[in-house]
């Protein structure tokens, strides 16, 4: 097994690209968790300067759609090669792979972000869809008391049922599309047992807790929307627009 950042599978019929990872808990640095990026790096640049991230020994999880929207969808993908950075698989980065495996029309893919990659030739879509599918739904990070889980929509059940890590079709789409508990239609109280779960997919304005699930989605590719990071187990968050990061010079920034 790696060292802090290394990705522990405890599934003995897990596929090569499981569904679900497991995480130890960090012992050298700090843990943070993302919202959605929709191709926002500017501003992650300057979030990830702002909070002094370590990338020998902070960790930043992401709750996915990495594109889409926003102004750099490539270097946002090119963000999975990082040894510090964990996402988690989205509805958008589901959709690219839906379209480069034809089971789904660009245009429709277009009409929901898409369009930055109405340039790219098939092969190159293909590429890009390779590099998306080894992401899992879920993360899991610790374990008692500081274990937290991250993934994009929502689930209802414990964190024994999350484990299981074989999703049909129906709890598959609602951990990429399920917006119930943010529109009030579905109870929370069906996820009892289910540590604190970090997810995006529904924009809010501000960081918002339903249920077990944390809402970090504020809205980064929007004029008026911001991109947030948080610390989990803490109230600590950082969030900026990516027109601000932008006149700030951040596209100058290193990444770690």
């Amino acid at each position: 097994m790696l060292a802090f950042c290394g990705v522990k599978i405890i599934r003995m019929n897990a596929p090569t690209h499981p569904a679900v990872r497991w995480h130890p808990a960090n012992k050298l640095g700090r843990d943070f968790v993302v919202g959605d990026l929709h191709g926002c790096v500017d501003a992650l640049r300057y979030l990830l300067t702002e909070i002094g991230f370590d990338g020998a020994r902070d960790r930043l999880f992401s709750v996915g759609d990495l594109i889409d929207r926003g102004t750099d969808s490539l270097a946002a993908i090119n963000l999975i090669d990082k040894p510090w950075f964990f996402p988690v698989l989205g509805n958008h980065e589901d959709a690219l792979i839906a379209v480069a495996s034809g089971r789904m029309r660009r245009q429709a893919w277009y009409s929901i972000g898409g369009a930055w990659a109405e340039t790219l030739a098939d092969d190159q879509l293909s590429e890009l869809a390779a590099r998306l599918s080894v992401l899992p739904l879920v993360r899991i990070v610790g374990d008692g008391a500081e274990r937290f889980n991250v993934l994009h929509g929502e689930f209802f059940g414990s964190d024994a049922d999350l484990e299981v890590a074989e999703f049909p079709g129906e709890i598959r789409n609602t951990l990429l599309w399920g917006r119930g508990l943010a529109l009030g239609s579905a109870d929370p109280s069906r996820q009892a047992g289910l540590s604190l779960t970090y997810c995006g997919h529904t924009p809010t304005r501000n960081v918002r807790t339903i249920g077990s699930q944390v809402y970090i989605d504020t809205g980064a590719f929007s004029s008026d929307g911001r991109l947030t990071i948080v610390e989990p187990g803490s109230d600590r968050r950082w969030s900026v627009k990516e027109r601000w990061a932008a006149s700030e010079g951040a596209r100058e920034l290193a990444l770690p």
